[in-house]
């Protein structure tokens, strides 16, 4: 393949790497926010945390695989986004370091102090990378300011820019309805009709809010001007699936209403990524500062390299996170008490 082929084959991983992340993290992320609203008594609690018990550590895993694709096939992309994204980042991860622990302490003690401590860090631990993961694409989309050099000239607070706060806001929100509607197939009983209401009522405002970050994508980017009108069917397909998961809702269909909502998710980065190619980092001071996968990529003996281990490994990782949620596909009751 030729190297062009080669920086289009890796963009496209990456983007499915993070796509791949956020839809199957993004319940998890829902479940931790939903934890001290949703749940009452400490059975309860643990019964919504060992609805995701088996999965959360190995949804994790398509992060650090995104992570370390990126570093592989584009170093540029790699340093200037996570020099310049530092603080976002560094947040980002203390969030996650937060919540594992939180999830593996929380039964070592059964004071009710200490498992009070440990929810609230598990819904603290969900919230923050949540809203950073919307701030950060958001930002790549619209761009930063990038210099010649290919170093990232602004600082925290220019990341918090309307657009980016709106998409953290509508990715929380959208992670939150997904939770729901996951926990809804997971748990019986009176929790998974609380479950449903919680779906019910979440589906009007992530809808409204997803709507309003795509419409506000499609004004603020050069998405359109890039790729024509055909683009827009995206942001629109993300819209549409929050609009039919809540009549899903409203009808009880759980499991479309599920579906829905992580195609929602799917569509809502995939036109993130969309309003990228074939730029990795958009530039705010000058278009030809931008990164791209030309400029950024690694050279074309070690995608092929990279290329070769992914056919191999990526089917049977894909393989036996499909066989894990099999195994662990029924609903958990009252009477599960196995602590993950």
């Amino acid at each position: 393949m030729s190297s062009e082929t080669l920086q289009t084959l890796w963009f496209i991983l990456i983007a499915f790497l993070w796509i791949g992340f956020l839809f199957l993290e993004g319940f998890d992320f829902g479940v931790g926010m939903l934890l001290p609203f949703l749940a009452k008594r400490d059975e309860e609690r643990r019964l919504v945390i060992n609805s995701i018990g088996p999965h959360w550590d190995g949804n994790e895993v398509w992060l650090l695989t995104a992570g370390g694709a990126t570093f592989a096939a584009f170093p540029h992309w790699y340093a200037t986004m996570l020099s310049g994204f530092y603080p976002a980042m560094l947040l980002l991860l203390l969030g996650l370091i937060v919540r594992g622990v939180a999830f593996e302490f929380r039964s070592k003690d059964a004071s009710p102090r200490w498992r009070s401590l440990w929810d609230g860090c598990i819904f603290a631990g969900s919230l923050v990378p949540s809203l950073l993961l919307g701030v950060v694409f958001v930002n790549l989309a619209r761009g930063v300011p990038i210099d010649a050099s290919r170093a990232y000239v602004g600082n925290l607070w220019t990341l918090l820019n309307p657009y980016a706060l709106l998409g953290g806001v509508a990715l929380a929100a959208a992670f939150m309805l997904h939770g729901a509607n996951f926990l809804s197939l997971k748990l019986t009983g009176s929790l998974r009709e609380r479950a449903g209401e919680w779906a019910r009522r979440l589906w009007p405002a992530a809808g409204g809010l997803v709507g309003a970050l795509m419409i506000v994508t499609g004004t603020s980017t050069d998405l359109f001007a890039r790729h024509g009108i055909a683009s827009g069917l995206a942001p629109l397909g993300a819209v549409i699936g929050l609009l039919l998961g809540g009549y899903c809702l409203q009808r009880r269909r759980e499991g479309w209403a599920f579906v829905l909502a992580g195609i929602s998710i799917v569509l809502m980065q995939a036109t993130y990524f969309m309003v990228l190619f074939p730029r990795v980092m958009v530039s705010s001071i000058r278009s030809d500062f931008s990164l791209t996968i030309y400029n950024a990529s690694s050279s074309p003996y070690t995608l092929k390299v990279m290329t070769v281990v992914a056919l191999v490994f990526l089917p049977i990782v894909l393989i036996y996170q499909g066989w894990s949620y099999y195994v662990f596909r029924e609903r958990i009751g009252p009477g599960s008490h196995l602590e993950y």
